[in-house]
């Protein structure tokens, strides 16, 4: 779990101190506001919590928990839901070339998607799909339906703005026949990526273009051609070694936010210390200071609008047509076992070698629930007078 060994030096601490200087400079949103708060509050009194008792009659060890406030853009809260989406896309794989595609729109345009972000993030994962779908569906480079998973980032190293998407992609696709074929690169290589370039950039203008007149907005003809004569980013990059590298991927990225709290290393005199990686310069290990209200600016810029989807599939990968994925396992020799799904403490158990139930004291003993309290309850006063675990329990039973 994301988490670190100073309390001070995380992005809840840097919220809950600085969160009132911040949305007095720079007046949030109303939904980043609610974010913010979230992430403050996760795993506090204020959320509510629960009480354990080990049942090891020697140890008799008490542990308060706090609940999490499971919100996307936390860093604490990522990292079961990963495993458990890791757990899900392993019985989707086809025993073939993967490839990552990354689709990167020209910052430029990232004005539009500060104040249109719904908008502009649905024409990046449009765009992307069908750039995929052209060189798919055409004889001279596949003939065949394929399938991709996409996942949405808005940011850089730095938290500034630069919205791309992920896209993994099974090297092939099945034909009309219902049988796979795969890309004529021989796994070499996904589709040109110079060719992709232009098909991304055409389609992605014409969407684009199409929402300024839905939204009465106009574009001035320099930075129009200005759009048009950029070279657009599609990094075709080489293809997965097997199944294992894609799972290795999807675990990095998928619950991604915009910056961890491992990265933090200081938060002093309303100042944030935290490391990026230079990619300009090698990808060498930096470190950046921000005011502390500027680095809430930077945060919220990749705070995304309400039930935004920042992970998409597509083709023969989307829910929709399941079946007719299993059709092509089975076709190609993958044998797919209905397996529970696992709660988060299977997961935390069975995938992050943590076992929530142990006692941590005795090591031997599980810890037994014994009293679950709502938000604010108990108050501060009684864990800042309470001397030990037990007498803390015993004053909130007590209350």
């Amino acid at each position: 779990m994301d988490s670190t060994a100073n309390p001070k030096r995380d992005l809840a601490y840097i919220i809950k101190e600085h969160l009132a200087s911040f949305t007095e400079k720079h007046q949030p949103l109303r939904h980043h506001l609610r974010v913010l708060n979230a992430i403050g509050k996760c795993r506090t009194y204020a959320l509510g919590g629960h009480i354990d008792k080990c049942n090891n009659v020697t140890c008799n060890n008490i542990r308060i928990s706090y609940n999490s406030c499971r919100n996307r853009h936390c860093p604490k809260c990522q990292a079961t839901n990963k495993e458990k989406w890791i757990d899900a896309r392993m019985q989707d794989l086809l025993p073939t070339t993967y490839f990552h595609v990354v689709f990167t729109m020209p910052h430029e345009l990232n004005t539009y998607c500060m104040h249109y972000p719904k908008e502009m993030y649905n024409i990046l994962f449009a765009a992307s799909k069908q750039t995929i779908e052209t060189f798919g569906n055409d004889p001279k480079h596949l003939g065949a339906q394929m399938g991709m998973v996409s996942v949405l980032h808005t940011w850089g190293q730095n938290l500034s703005l630069h919205p791309h998407v992920h896209m993994i992609v099974p090297g092939g696709g099945i034909t009309q026949a219902g049988y796979w074929k795969s890309t004529k690169s021989q796994g070499k290589y996904l589709f040109p990526a110079k060719a992709m370039s232009i098909v991304y950039k055409n389609k992605f203008m014409e969407m684009f273009k199409q929402f300024l007149n839905n939204n009465n907005l106009t574009i001035g003809v320099p930075l129009r051609k200005h759009l048009y004569n950029l070279n657009w980013v599609v990094n075709a990059k080489q293809p997965f070694a097997g199944p294992a590298q894609v799972v290795e991927y999807l675990g990095r990225y998928t619950h991604k936010v915009a910056i961890s709290n491992n990265r933090i290393k200081e938060v002093e005199n309303g100042k944030v210390l935290f490391s990026y990686k230079d990619y300009a310069d090698q990808s060498k290990q930096k470190l950046m200071s921000l005011d502390a209200e500027e680095f809430l600016r930077r945060f919220s810029l990749h705070i995304l609008p309400p039930k935004f989807m920042k992970i998409r599939h597509y083709g023969i990968l989307a829910s929709r047509v399941k079946p007719k994925l299993r059709m092509q396992q089975m076709q190609m020799g993958v044998l797919i076992q209905n397996i529970k799904r696992a709660n988060w403490k299977e997961v935390c158990k069975t995938n992050l070698n943590f076992d929530v139930d142990k006692c941590p004291c005795c090591k031997t003993g599980t810890l037994i629930r014994i009293m679950s309290f709502s938000a604010h309850a108990p108050p501060v006063f009684i864990a800042s007078t309470a001397t030990n675990n037990q007498q803390f329990a015993t004053e909130i039973i007590n209350f």
